[in-house]
């Protein structure tokens, strides 16, 4: 499916969840990975812009952001993209835009 790029050079980005790694199979714990093998991680992030805000849950790579991002820290967002998904899980179809990343670095 086709993703497309957000804009976010107007926006105020801060953290509102920290990292936390990607599962791919719940029942046996393994991670998420990219297509480089790099580990997966999401961040929730608050992005205001225009008079409205969305908290977007996005996926990183592990190597795309520094340590100790914790909520409330401003960021800037490096190559986010939105992507629809329809997929059946456990017998029911479901939808939805999930979001990615290349990197989150610290706002200056």
């Amino acid at each position: 499916m086709p993703s497309f790029k957000i804009d976010t050079s107007t926006a105020v980005v801060f953290v509102a969840t920290a990292p936390e790694p990607k599962v791919k199979n719940y029942a046996t714990g393994e991670r998420a990975m990219n297509l480089e093998g790099k580990p997966l991680s999401t961040v929730g992030l608050l992005v205001s812009d225009d008079g409205e805000g969305n908290l977007l849950k996005v996926v990183i790579p592990e190597n795309g952001f520094p340590e100790g991002l914790v909520p409330g820290m401003p960021v800037k967002v490096v190559g986010l993209k939105a992507r629809d998904w329809d997929n059946v899980i456990k017998g029911e179809r479901k939808q939805g835009i999930s979001f990615s990343a290349v990197a989150i670095t610290p706002a200056a």
